[in-house]
């Protein structure tokens, strides 16, 4: 069994956030897998789905961002799920805005989920497939993040949540390193394409 977790804050004020991008991927994937809806437990809101021929458990924690570990743990212990069949999928600075990428393990780069689900969870090394959102022009991320995405990325925000969508996908069919090997050597940009930065 899988444990797929999306990263956000919960209400709202927040829904449209460039932080809560986890969050709408993993409602994306409820949404293709025809899941049950989501109910209320481990802290968080989960359902079942098939992932790849793979039972996972979708999990959106309610914690808030930086206590998002106390809720991937309860949901770890409950299904005995092991740490390397967690996979994370987060908004992430260091990648511009319309790349996506899958990597195991690492740090946290001062992103307080992942921060919290290292700290709560035994350690770095589950999955993440990271969406990258750029870094703001002006420096300042906290407002960054928290803020919604603009008019340019609006538009091509469904494609993302796609993109990412079938990255969780291709992990649970074929594997993190098997989905690495394929999904990042197609994500390359074509020749003259430029990606606009967040």
């Amino acid at each position: 069994m899988l444990l797929v977790v999306g990263l956000g804050n919960p209400g709202p004020k927040y829904a449209g956030n460039r932080h809560n991008v986890g969050f709408m991927v993993v409602q994306r994937l409820a949404e293709r897998a025809r899941a049950a809806a989501f109910k209320e437990k481990f802290q968080g809101l989960f359902t079942k789905a098939e992932l790849g021929g793979q039972e996972a458990v979708l999990l959106l924690p309610m914690t808030f961002m930086n206590l998002s570990g106390e809720s991937v743990q309860k949901a770890m212990t409950f299904f005995k799920v092991a740490l390397k069949d967690v996979i994370v999928v987060h908004d992430e600075l260091d990648l511009e805005w319309r790349t996506a990428r899958i990597k195991v393990g690492g740090g946290h780069a001062g992103h307080n989920g992942l921060r919290s689900i290292i700290q709560h969870c035994g350690g770095p090394d589950f999955t993440r497939v990271r969406v990258g959102i750029g870094r703001p022009r002006s420096g300042v991320v906290e407002g960054y993040v928290l803020s919604d995405f603009d008019s340019q990325e609006r538009p091509e925000l469904d494609g993302e949540l796609q993109k990412a969508a079938i990255m969780v996908e291709t992990v649970a069919a074929k594997g993190t390193h098997a989905a690495m090997n394929e999904l990042h050597r197609e994500d390359k940009p074509r020749k003259g394409e430029s990606k606009k930065p967040g």
